[in-house]
């Protein structure tokens, strides 16, 4: 059963910005796709099931960006 859940990252300005967001969510284990909206910060990502908050926002750490928050 794939899950998709949102979350907002706040420090992305480009394209580069979205490549590295993705790159890094793409690593956690579970995750199938991830989609960034650049204009509006927000990150949708389908993995198998709920990832850890912490998973999350490691990657989005590493990636040099702020996790704001996550969305139902």
């Amino acid at each position: 059963m794939s899950v998709r859940s949102s979350y907002s990252v706040v420090g992305m300005t480009c394209g580069h910005c979205v490549q590295v967001v993705t790159s890094e969510l793409s690593k956690v284990p579970g995750v199938h796709a991830v989609e960034v909206d650049l204009a509006t910060g927000e990150v949708e990502i389908t993995s198998d099931g709920l990832l850890p908050i912490d998973a999350v926002r490691t990657a989005v750490d590493e990636a040099g960006y702020a996790l704001a928050g996550t969305h139902a």
